[in-house]
């Protein structure tokens, strides 16, 4: 009999956190384990929830569960998740991300689940999501729920660190696995440069930076457009290129509007043909406040691309300073603006650093992570008794 499994996360959209959640499932099931994954349905992207399904998630729906902290709300989801456990019998729950996790272990401990596994997906201790009064609240909530916990999943050593630093549980619990990439599945799909480039419509000689995610505070992509004026000034060809959606959309549309470079920012919108994007591009730029691991990262070093990105979270765990890419101190406009331009400037600094990428990616890719995952469950099988 197969060891029941119920991971639980707030909601399902385009995004790291949710690509790794399902990807983890999808390889506990193909190792034998029976896999639940309980999200919001009214939160979540519906085109998200039926892609994890054909791949092979029994997703749940948590209509109560929230992103946002509501008391009522959350006591009600409390309520359904305890009644999902005690009807879905799970030998191991598995929670991902701040709230969810929080819920999730609670209602473990009270349904009394023989073992708890709990995933963050990168912190909140920089303050970058909420305020500085809601950043110690929730830690301290962290570090309240990591006693009911049997091992704490984090993306790189440095989150382990990290977490440690802010006296969150025992570093005996701690075990980190990357958010894996396909970059085999990345590489085999992807255009050549040049058509990539005819698809966007854009110039063999321009120096194209891209950028990819969310367009939300945390990404940092005001910083980038900040820069663009300075880029521009020693590189006249340079476009950046944002791709994805988000509520600050407009907001940095205005501010390439007031810099007077609307027509060096060309913002995408989502899509699903992310290979296309970065292959298209001469680097990538990843500006953030805040990253668990960067899995954007991942997948431009695996196509060869020279990367930009600040010093924070467990980004300098992916990139090597001056060997797989550059890093920057975070909120340097004029730091990021150069290490730009020196890419932009130097064909053989990116040829070097593309090549010292796609070596470094292997060690992030979706074989690694799935192996690692699988180990940490059968020690925790076999630890206690599940099987």
């Amino acid at each position: 009999m197969s060891v029941r499994v119920l991971h639980v996360i707030t909601r399902l959209t385009v995004g790291g956190s949710s690509e790794n959640t399902v990807q983890s499932c999808v390889g506990l099931v193909r190792a034998g384990y029976d896999c639940a994954l309980a999200v919001s349905y009214r939160e979540s992207d519906p085109a998200v929830v039926d892609g994890a399904r054909q791949r092979g998630c029994r997703v749940v729906d948590l209509p109560f569960l929230g992103r946002e902290v509501a008391p009522l709300r959350d006591l009600a989801a409390l309520g359904q998740m305890v009644a999902l456990i005690r009807r879905e019998r799970p030998a191991i729950v598995h929670t991902h991300t701040s709230k969810a996790g929080f819920i999730g272990r609670v209602a473990a401990r009270i349904a009394r689940v023989p073992a708890v596994i709990h995933q963050p997906h990168g912190h909140i201790f920089y303050g970058g999501y909420y305020g500085r009064r809601w950043t110690h609240v929730f830690t301290a909530l962290e570090r309240l729920a990591a006693r009911w916990t049997d091992r704490i999943v984090t993306l790189t050593e440095r989150g382990t660190e990290e977490h440690l630093a802010h006296g969150i549980g025992r570093r005996r619990q701690y075990v980190a696995v990357p958010s894996g990439v396909p970059t085999d599945v990345l590489r085999a799909g992807a255009p050549t440069r040049a058509d990539a480039r005819a698809r966007l419509g854009l110039d063999a000689d321009t120096f194209v930076v891209a950028g990819l995610g969310r367009l939300v505070p945390i990404k940092g992509f005001d910083l980038l457009v900040r820069a663009l004026p300075a880029i521009l000034a020693e590189i006249p060809s340079t476009r950046v290129v944002l791709v994805g959606d988000g509520p600050d959309r407009d907001a940095l549309a205005a501010t390439a509007e007031s810099l007077g470079v609307t027509h060096r920012l060309r913002l995408l919108g989502e899509t699903a043909d992310v290979a296309s994007c970065l292959v298209a591009a001469d680097a990538v730029a990843m500006p953030s406040r805040n990253e668990g691991m960067g899995r954007v990262l991942v997948e431009s070093m695996a196509l060869g691309l020279p990367v930009v990105a600040t010093a924070v979270g467990g980004i300098p765990a992916v990139v090597t300073d001056g060997e797989s890419g550059l890093l920057v101190e975070p909120e340097d406009v004029a730091a990021l603006a150069a290490a730009l331009v020196r890419l932009g400037r130097d064909i053989g600094l990116r040829r070097k650093l593309g090549e010292a990428a796609v070596a470094r990616a292997e060690e992030f890719s979706t074989p690694v992570a799935d192996r690692k995952m699988l180990a940490v469950y059968d020690g925790l099988v076999r630890e206690k008794r599940l099987a």
